[in-house]
């Protein structure tokens, strides 16, 4: 089998939620300082669904992922606990894009990678939590799509998933190639063993840019985005507290629906 594995490094989001910033003239989130990069924990359970499947059927697994500087020691991750091979789009024409041209851009690699069996995401981005590129990337390669994958089985060319409902989970089948993204429900990711480290160190990433893909600058990153962001902000939270009080618990208790109902609570 040949299995592709889509990843993405995000800013880590076991971090304060005080040290994230954002821009709101220029829309933008401000890299916060000394939060390090992981890949979208998602987009690990899918490298753990592509390893399962190779564990089963043998094959390849290829992980692409997109973006400026990657640290290499992260992006490699996925080599460590036993991807083949890793492929990174590097180049300042892939910034600043939506979900559509990062969907796109994903998918011309996929296109240049030439046989493949299965493509594997994360059910959506831990950052923006859109959980529309994997859908966008069956869309641009004209292949099935499957959401939320808890379990995948492949045989005899057809994929047999358990994808999660809100009430229980559902089993559809579908002919490969076809594309999947997987949830949490999948379980924990293996960890990297010695010899898989000691081996993902010794790895160079392929390095494609626009033109190894076959596509213009124009149509991929921040010049090929189909939205708009119109605007970029912090929610502000605010509460209040009332205190109700009675000269016992019954007038306290009276008091306490009188004022649920002045409020339309009750």
């Amino acid at each position: 089998m040949n299995i592709i594995v889509c990843v993405k490094l995000i800013p880590d989001p076991e971090a304060p939620p005080a040290s994230f910033k954002i821009d709101t003239a220029a829309n933008k989130v401000i890299p916060a300082a000394g939060v390090s990069l992981v890949i979208s924990p998602f987009d690990e359970q899918a490298v753990e669904a592509a390893l399962r499947l190779k564990d089963v059927n043998g094959g390849k697994v290829t992980v692409i992922s997109l973006g400026m500087g990657l640290p290499r020691d992260v992006v490699k991750k996925p080599l460590a606990m036993g991807a083949d091979e890793l492929i990174i789009l590097e180049d300042p024409a892939f910034e600043g894009g939506d979900s559509w041209s990062t969907a796109y851009a994903l998918a011309m690699a996929i296109k240049k990678i030439g046989e493949f069996d299965v493509v594997l995401c994360g059910r959506q981005a831990g950052d923006w939590d859109a959980g529309q590129v994997g859908s966008g990337i069956a869309e641009f390669l004209g292949i099935p799509g499957i959401t939320i994958a808890k379990k995948i089985e492949v045989n005899n060319g057809t994929a047999v998933v358990e994808r999660v409902l809100s009430d229980g989970y559902e089993v559809i089948e579908a002919v490969l190639p076809a594309l999947i993204t997987v949830s949490n429900e999948l379980g924990e990711p293996r960890f990297a063993a010695l010899k898989g480290i000691m081996a993902a160190a010794k790895k160079q990433p392929v390095i494609w840019k626009p033109a190894d893909i076959g596509v213009e600058p124009s149509k991929l990153g921040a010049a090929g985005r189909a939205t708009k962001l119109v605007k970029l902000f912090q929610p502000v939270r605010e509460g209040k507290c009332e205190i109700i009080e009675g000269e016992n618990p019954a007038e306290a208790a009276e008091k306490l629906a009188l004022r649920l109902r002045e409020a339309k609570v009750i």
